[in-house]
């Protein structure tokens, strides 16, 4: 399973929190697509599935073009609704809502801007992946192509971590992917925010 974040957009240059709301990408962000989608096709996904906003829709576009795999839409994919956060800069979010912020860093399950809790956001994101999983031929590849805190929370609830340590997970860079495996306890991580294709690893316990 591949989980890969959306291309860069205008609000990610001015460190403006998106949640919800539906951006396009820059002209960067199509060109990081298109390059990111030149590797994940030589993975020979079998199925692509992506949140229904634009900015994820157009980076899901670059890879069914190489691959001539449909995106399948999924509101429940989209990244957190966070109210009043959206639109600010974390500067902004930092200065009015600094109490909250700082208590989500801590790990605390929050509101932010009065919005969903990141639980919530694995509640309706990590079923949908889990079913689309399950429609795999034995060894096939599925591509997940969300945000960055909607992938995160999905991670954690697949890997079956505590949801005040998700955020130690750390963030997705433009375009870049997450890696998960199937392994003899259930899911591992096998890549996080990698732009490159995913190398076997000759570990102690392999």
């Amino acid at each position: 399973m591949v989980l890969w974040r959306h291309g860069q957009t205008s609000w990610n240059l001015e460190r403006r929190f998106q949640g919800s709301t539906d951006i396009e990408l820059t002209e960067t962000g199509v060109g990081q697509a298109r390059r990111a989608a030149r590797l994940l096709a030589a993975l020979r996904p079998d199925a692509i599935i992506a949140s229904d906003l634009k900015r994820t829709a157009t980076t899901a576009a670059e890879l069914s073009a190489l691959t001539g795999l449909e995106a399948v839409p999924y509101e429940a994919l989209r990244e957190t609704y966070a109210g009043a956060w959206q639109g600010l800069t974390h500067d902004e979010i930092v200065e009015r809502y600094g109490e909250q912020y700082s208590a989500w860093k801590r790990g605390e399950p929050v509101r932010r801007g009065g919005g969903e809790l990141e639980t919530e956001v694995a509640d309706r994101a990590a079923p949908v992946v889990e079913a689309n999983v399950e429609k795999l031929p034995r060894g096939g590849t599925l591509v997940v192509v969300s945000h960055g805190g909607t992938i995160r929370t999905t991670i954690g609830r697949l890997l079956g971590l505590d949801p005040a340590t998700w955020e130690s997970l750390g963030g997705l860079s433009n375009c870049c992917w997450s890696v998960l495996g199937e392994g003899a306890r259930g899911w591992r991580l096998l890549e996080h925010n990698a732009g490159t294709l995913p190398e076997p690893v000759l570990g102690d316990d392999d």
